[in-house]
């Protein structure tokens, strides 16, 4: 029986420090395959890398763009893509052939999955929740940023966030996941269409999911099956500080929404990027709760989700400044 082909759609900002790696494993581990590679005007030199490094791989198509955000990218691979599946991953994402036949063989049991994601972890180990989310309702939200979910981890009344009332370790439905990883049934697509380009780097994994459920497909949490994540080397956590080039490069610019900043200090251009990255993320917020909720709800309640959304973009920018200017970090 022949192997069924397995389009692998990356997009890619300034994680050059990545790519080499990201790129060898996923031929390695998946012989029916091909790579688009959507490259969003890295400045640390990703494309030429890639051209370098791989320019002569069949299986991998370069695709160089402006940066129109994650899901412009996600939609140019699409359009590329001949694969029987289609699986969306960050360059931080590293699968193993065992893990993704195991995702195949699910998804061909089942018509009626229209999306599956596994269990992300870290490089220490842990599990990484945000693969394993619940949508972002108003009393969802409120009880993660009142650290309910912390408090009651189990509850389903209070963790609907992390929707930590489920085996983490099981199969089993969930609401939502990160674009970090996902193998997707391109049925869907007749159903909800392509991603939409309006949430430009944060929201579009709610809202892909979002839409994929409302069409009547499941959003499956394979538990059981383990692939690393090389969590927040796309987006210039701390917690990536040690990859090179992981958006931590010494390079002239870094750009969201066409605006640029010239180098300087090092610091300069992460601060830079973490302020900006608060603020798309609230944008993300106040796009998913109009699009989605706005009719559900009441004027007065839409008018205290709004305003929270804006208490909590402001809080996260002071942590930012304070934890820059205060403790240098």
């Amino acid at each position: 029986m022949k192997q069924p082909k397995i389009s692998f759609i990356v997009v890619n900002y300034a994680t050059k420090g990545l790519l080499e790696k990201n790129i060898t494993n996923l031929l390695n581990n998946w012989d029916n395959a091909e790579i688009i590679l959507v490259d969003n005007d890295s400045p640390d030199g990703s494309a030429d890398f890639v051209e370098e490094k791989f320019g002569k791989e069949k299986k991998l198509t370069l695709i160089k763009s402006k940066n129109n955000g994650l899901s412009a990218g996600f939609n140019q691979g699409i359009k590329k893509a001949t694969g029987d599946y289609h699986i969306y991953l960050g360059t931080d994402a590293f699968p193993t052939h065992n893990a993704l036949e195991k995702m195949l063989n699910h998804m061909e049991s089942d018509p009626s999955i229209g999306l599956i994601t596994p269990h992300l972890y870290t490089r220490d180990g842990k599990t990484d929740m945000d693969a394993h989310r619940g949508f972002p309702t108003p009393w969802t939200a409120l009880s993660h940023y009142m650290y309910l979910d912390k408090l009651f981890p189990k509850s389903k009344l209070f963790n609907g966030y992390n929707m930590g009332y489920e085996d983490i370790n099981t199969i089993h439905e969930i609401d939502a996941c990160i674009s970090h990883f996902m193998f997707v049934n391109p049925n869907v697509y007749k159903k909800i269409g392509v991603w939409d380009e309006n949430f430009f780097l944060y929201g579009e994994d709610i809202d892909f999911c979002y839409r994929i459920k409302q069409a009547g497909f499941k959003v499956i949490y394979m538990g059981d099956t383990k692939v690393l994540h090389y969590k927040g080397a796309g987006i210039s956590r701390n917690t990536s500080k040690d990859i090179e080039n992981a958006m931590n490069g010494d390079f002239e610019y870094t750009s969201i929404r066409d605006k640029k900043v010239e180098k300087g200090k090092d610091g300069d251009i992460k601060i830079w990027m973490r302020l900006n990255i608060t603020r798309e993320s609230s944008k993300a917020m106040r796009l998913f709760y109009r699009k989605h909720f706005m009719g559900k709800y009441n004027i007065v309640l839409t008018y205290i989700v709004l305003l929270g959304i804006w208490g909590v973009e402001q809080l996260k920018i002071f942590k930012v400044l304070f934890n820059y200017y205060i403790f240098k970090k």
